[in-house]
């Protein structure tokens, strides 16, 4: 054997432990490089269930063109003209409405417990204009009469009187439009449900205004 053959093995032996170790340094650190580029994983999330709120819509009243009525009040009360009230006032409200009567208003043949229709006008203690009716019930000085005119009046204002409900107003109107309106209270007799002692209510509460 050659005399120079040991210290050759030997460094074989050094070059092939360096040539490992070199190896493990370099996997090691692209395990490291590696590791520090990866971004963290991110955390899932449980998707988020949308639900669409359900609202009821409240209803809506009317504001109140329906709940409120204007009316014009003219005459002796205190602010004359237009006034504003509920829906299901009554005349005296109305009047209250107008500052009250003043002075020595004559109250005593006005129907102050009337329910009111929108657009209408009351006159208080003054007489009312020739050619125009009212379906308030007025008291004047000169002694215009009182009451609902039976020939102007409406379903409902129908309805407000003693005796009359839905069905006997709608034969007041119907027998209206048969016979062109009435000429006088007394015709009433004809309507079909409108005996002697609802006629009697009715005679000081309705009118028929001159043709």
């Amino acid at each position: 054997m050659s005399p120079d053959v040991p210290p050759r093995r030997a460094r074989l032996m050094r070059v092939a432990v360096g040539i490992g170790a070199l190896s493990c340094l370099v996997t090691i650190a692209v395990l490291l490089l590696s590791g520090a580029q990866e971004p963290p994983p991110t955390p899932s999330l449980p998707l988020a269930v949308h639900k669409t709120a359900t609202t009821t819509a409240e209803p809506t009243v009317a504001s109140d063109d329906t709940s409120q009525l204007v009316v014009s009040v003219v005459g002796k009360v205190a602010k004359p003209g237009l006034v504003t009230v509920d829906e299901g006032a009554r005349v005296a409200d109305a009047v209250q409405a107008a500052g009250g009567p003043v002075g020595r208003a004559n109250l005593a043949t006005i129907n102050l417990a009337r329910k009111l229709s929108d657009g209408e006008q009351i006159y208080v203690d003054v007489p009312v204009p020739s050619g125009m009716t009212e379906a308030a019930t007025v008291g004047s000085p000169d002694g215009t009469e009182s009451g609902i005119d039976l020939n102007a009046a409406t379903d409902a204002e129908l309805q407000e009187l003693p005796g009359v409900g839905e069905v006997t107003a709608q034969r007041i109107l119907e027998w209206r439009a048969e016979h062109g309106g009435f000429t006088d209270v007394e015709q009433l007799r004809e309507v079909s449900g409108i005996g002697e002692a609802t006629l009697a209510d009715l005679r000081d509460r309705v009118t028929v205004a001159a043709g």
